[in-house]
């Protein structure tokens, strides 16, 4: 539920329109929120204090809207506690307006973006005004003493209500640092990519009948690595149908090599490589903690032709995907065989946060129907429903799940009360 923000927000016109539309339902008829201390949480604090820049509503005695950006060093807009904001006011074109309004009304309406992850955050709150005179102690916690620009005032918002809003529609855009960033990383890789073979990093590990090369890295999120496999001499590799995985080598820190089995997230159309994405697990077994530690572009391994234990149908019965987490591995690549072969499908994907699910963008331009997200600790969004996403079905559909065993004991109890044959849900489990 979003602290405050619905009580707010969903005036008696918007309920009105919402019932009009159709997705009143979706976000309950309960009567006003009972939040009497809407209070920020670590997500929300750490999101706000990685910001430098937001937008600024405020409303005129004339009743009119007025919008304002508000850019400075990341963090400066800080975090005072659990209920409160507040920003330091740098001198701009001495227009005034936003302040000349927070004079006659001290509501307030902040959008927090963070494009490259498509995440945005909502604030109402109440503003006040500070300067050196009614508050110098308060306004000496708002400046940014290493940006070079003269404060003006001080504003602080206590928060009213917030709320996550949907990252739908959100273009990814990158700051100068973050595109420095991902240049320098495509050029390392390039580097290592044109290395002599005689000067690739180490010796192969594994025994598998197939040589591999890592030719590509990619951050997919915070703990998620996307990690490119191509044959030594790149050449075809051996056809891997959707849901196969591969076993491959990884040394541990004790100098042990062990092997772990990862999912092929390529399109099954494609022999020229083979992908894989890891999750980091600290508190794992020490393997995918190997792998995002130790591997590098250049690194070859031996492995085993790839294995399937969650194949798809071959009729043309429809499918429903469910994926949770980084249990969209073999879905992805699910989906793309369904559609080369023009099977009907739909493609579910619940996560944590919008930041934290892998692919999620780029599925999203992949597949502009049937592909629907859910988030489960963005407050105010939609959580997954198991049990109507399977009511809803084709009844001949059969169902692929994959990600955490709870996401797959709840998908077979829903089945099992719909009277849905266990053989047409198939599920596998990265947890």
């Amino acid at each position: 539920m979003a602290s405050g923000f619905f009580d707010i927000a969903f005036t008696a016109n918007v309920k009105a329109l919402q019932t009009r539309m159709g997705s009143r339902e979706a976000y309950g008829d309960h009567g006003p929120e009972v939040v009497e201390e809407p209070a920020l949480g670590p997500h929300e604090i750490t999101f706000i204090k990685a910001r430098d820049s937001f937008y600024l509503g405020t409303v005129s005695e004339t009743g009119w809207p007025y919008v304002q950006h508000r850019g400075g060093p990341a963090g400066f807009l800080k975090v005072l506690d659990a209920r409160t904001i507040g920003f330091a006011d740098f001198s701009g074109n001495r227009q005034y307006i936003s302040a000349g309004n927070l004079a006659g009304d001290d509501r307030v309406s902040l959008f927090l973006m963070d494009y490259p992850h498509q995440t945005r955050l909502k604030i109402l709150g109440r503003a006040r005004v500070i300067d050196e005179d009614s508050d110098p102690e308060l306004l000496a916690r708002l400046d940014n003493p290493h940006y070079r620009a003269r404060v003006e005032r001080g504003i602080v918002i206590r928060i009213e209500g917030f709320d996550w809003n949907c990252p739908k529609y959100i273009t990814p855009r990158y700051s100068e640092d973050e595109v420095a960033q991902r240049i320098e990383q495509a050029s390392s890789a390039l580097a290592a990519q044109s290395l002599p073979r005689n000067a690739r990093p180490q010796v192969p590990i594994g025994n598998g009948e197939l040589a591999l090369t890592i030719t590509g890295i990619r951050n997919m999120t915070p703990r998620i690595r996307a990690y490119e496999l191509r044959a030594d001499d790149w050449s075809e590799l051996p056809t891997a149908e959707a849901g196969a995985h591969l076993e491959v080598p990884v040394r541990l820190a004790d100098g042990s090599v062990v092997t772990r089995q990862y999912s092929l997230v390529t399109d099954p159309g494609r022999r020229d490589m083979y992908e894989i994405a890891v999750l980091r697990e600290n508190d794992g077994h020490g393997g995918s903690l190997a792998i995002h530690e130790t591997w590098q572009i250049g690194m070859q391994l031996r492995v085993a032709p790839p294995i399937n234990h969650f194949p798809l149908h071959t009729d043309s019965r429809p499918a429903v995907l469910i994926a949770g987490g980084i249990g969209i591995t073999p879905i992805k690549a699910m989906a793309q065989a369904l559609r080369r072969r023009n099977v009907p499908f739909e493609l579910h994907y619940t996560g944590r946060v919008p930041a934290d699910m892998a692919y999620r963008d780029r599925l999203a331009v992949e597949f502009t129907s049937g592909y629907f997200t859910y988030f489960s600790r963005v407050p105010g969004q939609r959580r997954l429903d198991v049990a109507e996403v399977l009511q809803r079905a084709a009844g001949d559909a059969v169902f692929y799940v994959c990600g955490p065993v709870a996401l797959i004991e709840a998908v077979r109890a829903s089945a099992g009360r719909l009277g849905i044959a266990p053989e047409r849900v198939q599920h596998e489990s990265f947890y």
